[in-house]
């Protein structure tokens, strides 16, 4: 099984891709973690459509079964939690377009995946992402290893019975 972890953002969207051939985490490996960036002096519009260009092409280059990606924290500032709506609104849009299965995982939960508490620090994590993954580093930038992490909670999660209704239906496109 293969997984897209995504941890999106407007600036920096952080990205991992895991393959797993079972319910442990013991038998994962990392495929490939980055980011996609995007320019800062962009019009809103044009950083989105440059995020759902990249994880389309992570889409294609990867075929993944499962695409996971981290669901809405409230920042303090609205502005920052509205943004950050729309970068995940182009993410599940490229999954959704491709069919594929699709999680989306609190933070807390993706910390519990990696570390065993939702209340792990994002050094916890990185560190438990070099014993998990058998890594001499941590995945870096911090956004790519939080990619990581979703796509190893993302694993987890599809060995367990979904407790909420998430299906995907085909997608209609117009001539």
């Amino acid at each position: 099984m293969i997984v897209l972890g995504i941890d999106p953002g407007t600036a920096n969207t952080g990205y991992g891709v895991v393959k797993g051939d079972g319910p442990t985490i013991g038998a994962v490996s990392l495929v490939e973690c980055g980011v996609i960036r995007t320019r800062p002096r962009d019009p809103l519009a044009t950083r989105l459509r440059d995020i759902y260009e990249g994880v389309v092409e992570l889409i294609e280059r990867h075929e993944p079964n499962t695409l996971c990606v981290e669901d809405v924290f409230y920042a303090k500032n609205v502005r920052t939690t509205v943004v950050l709506g729309h970068a995940r609104g182009v993410v599940l849009l490229a999954g959704s377009r491709a069919n594929l299965d699709i999680r989306e995982i609190p933070p807390a939960e993706i910390k519990k995946a990696v570390v065993g508490t939702g209340a792990a620090t994002k050094e916890q994590v990185q560190f438990m992402l070099t014993r998990l993954l058998r890594l001499k580093t941590a995945p870096q930038p911090s956004d790519a290893a939080d990619g990581v992490a979703a796509a190893i909670a993302g694993l987890v999660a599809a060995h367990r019975p979904r407790t909420r209704s998430a299906v995907n239906p085909p997608v209609e496109t117009r001539a």
